[in-house]
C-alpha cells in the first residue's frame, strides 16, 4: 500500500523525473536518504516502471499528431501477434491500444507530415493481411498534455 508521503512522492517525480534526493526530501520534510529509500522502493516494487525525457514534437520535425482506428477482417491469435509485430516495429506509433467496439485497435500516431501519414496508412497498416479497415482522425490541437497518474 502506498501511504500519503508514497503518493507525494509519485507525483513529484511524475513532474520531475530528475529531482535529486536532496529536494525531494525538502519536498516530502523527510531527510535526503529517507527520500532516496523511498525511491528505490517504489521502483524495487514497479509502481515506477521507468523514466524518460518528453520531446517537443515540432523541433525534431513532427507536424502531424493523429488517432488510426483499425478494424480488422480476422481475430485469430496469431494474426493478432503479426499485428502487434507490425506496429512494434513503425516507429511512427508512439502507443497502441486493443479495443471493446468497433475499432479493435486505436494507435497514437506521430509524422513529419500528411504525406508520412499517408504512407504509414496506405503503405504500412492497409497492406496487413488481417486489416480490414482503417480511419484516422488528425488532431488540430492537444487541449491537455499527457498528463501524470493521479496518485
Amino acid at each position: 500500500m502506498l501511504d500519503a508521503i508514497d503518493s507525494r512522492l509519485l507525483a513529484a517525480i511524475q513532474a520531475n523525473a530528475m529531482l535529486t534526493a536532496q529536494e525531494l526530501g525538502e519536498r516530502l520534510n523527510l531527510s535526503p536518504s529517507q527520500a532516496a529509500r523511498r525511491r528505490q522502493r517504489l521502483e524495487a516494487e514497479g509502481f515506477v516502471t521507468g523514466y524518460t525525457a518528453r520531446l517537443a514534437p515540432a523541433k525534431i520535425g513532427l507536424t502531424v499528431q493523429a488517432f488510426v482506428q483499425v478494424q480488422m477482417a480476422s481475430h485469430s491469435p496469431e494474426v493478432a501477434r503479426g499485428f502487434a509485430s507490425l506496429i512494434a516495429t513503425c516507429p511512427e506509433v508512439i502507443s497502441a491500444w486493443t479495443l471493446t467496439g468497433e475499432a479493435d485497435y486505436l494507435l497514437r500516431v506521430w509524422c513529419a507530415d500528411l504525406t508520412d501519414l499517408n504512407r504509414l496508412i496506405h503503405h504500412v497498416l492497409l497492406p496487413h493481411p488481417a486489416v480490414a479497415r482503417v480511419q484516422s482522425q488528425i488532431v488540430m490541437d492537444q487541449l491537455k498534455a499527457d498528463a501524470p497518474l493521479p496518485t
